[in-house]
């Protein structure tokens, strides 16, 4: 189900801005110091809250993650776009859009997103929470590891000229984005968004 949701809201949100999709550019991949440019500080002291440890400076070729879908719009600049399930919402999410909310561009609402994280009582076991070596080795180091990358996803577009990244939460469209009407929903649900 979680795949057919993201496939569903990028299907629609691609058709309603009009936009292609283009391949996750590289800076993002692996970002390391090179990569994050001068909001290496800021992602150092993240990773710091989120394992105690220190982020090499270069990633490691397992380390390498892509986005659900980068848009590229006609008049503007590229965006990424995101669709958070469940999983992405958490203490560890708490921890990093702490770091930067307020501070760096988003088109969502981070305060929504602070909020859900805030109110999780339960992490998902199993794969969601495994341990992801060697960055995020330790207890549920995969929740740790989503948290981070989806704080480089945010952070790092305006460094590199893209326009903040777009995140459109399960929670917002999971009741109608398989129905009759999920056009005229997501319309208006786009149109909400803080686009900056």
């Amino acid at each position: 189900m979680p795949r057919e949701l993201e496939r569903a809201v990028t299907e629609l949100v691609v058709r309603i801005l009009g936009a292609q999709i283009i391949p996750t550019p590289s800076w993002l991949i692996r970002p390391g110091r090179e990569e994050c440019g001068q909001q290496w500080p800021l992602i150092q002291a993240i990773y710091r809250d989120l394992t105690g440890l220190e982020l090499p400076d270069v990633m490691r070729s397992v380390e390498r993650r892509e986005v659900d879908a980068v848009l590229e719009i006609d008049g503007q600049p590229a965006r990424i776009l995101e669709v958070d399930e469940r999983q992405h919402f958490n203490e560890f999410r708490v921890t990093t859009l702490r770091h930067y909310a307020g501070n760096v561009p988003l088109a969502f609402d981070a305060a929504v997103w602070i909020e859900r994280s805030e109110k999780k009582s339960r992490l998902e076991g199993g794969g969601f929470a495994k341990p992801k070596p060697p960055l995020f080795a330790g207890e549920n180091g995969r929740h740790r590891q989503r948290a981070f990358r989806d704080a480089l996803a945010d952070i790092l577009p305006p460094e590199h000229g893209l326009g903040p990244t777009l995140r459109i939460g399960d929670f917002e469209v999971k009741d109608w984005i398989f129905g009759g009407d999920s056009e005229e929903r997501m319309r208006e649900l786009l149109e909400a968004k803080p686009w900056l």
